[in-house]
């Protein structure tokens, strides 16, 4: 992995850990079915797959 991607997974880890505590306090606030919930679980969603994505193409090549 070079350092371009490491810092970009570093970056996207950050991300994911803010977005969980985000989502966190709006289930807290709202419950876990409330639209803005819903939304920021889907955000979190997409960045996990991003993540994800970094390790898929760890191994090829």
């Amino acid at each position: 992995m070079n350092m371009q991607t490491l810092g970009k997974k570093n970056v996207t880890l950050k991300q994911i850990n803010s977005k969980k505590q985000e989502m966190y306090k709006k289930a807290k606030n709202f419950g876990m079915t409330h639209p803005l919930v819903v939304a920021c679980s889907q955000e979190l969603d997409l960045l996990l797959n991003q993540y994800q994505g970094f390790h898929q193409y760890e191994y090829v090549g």
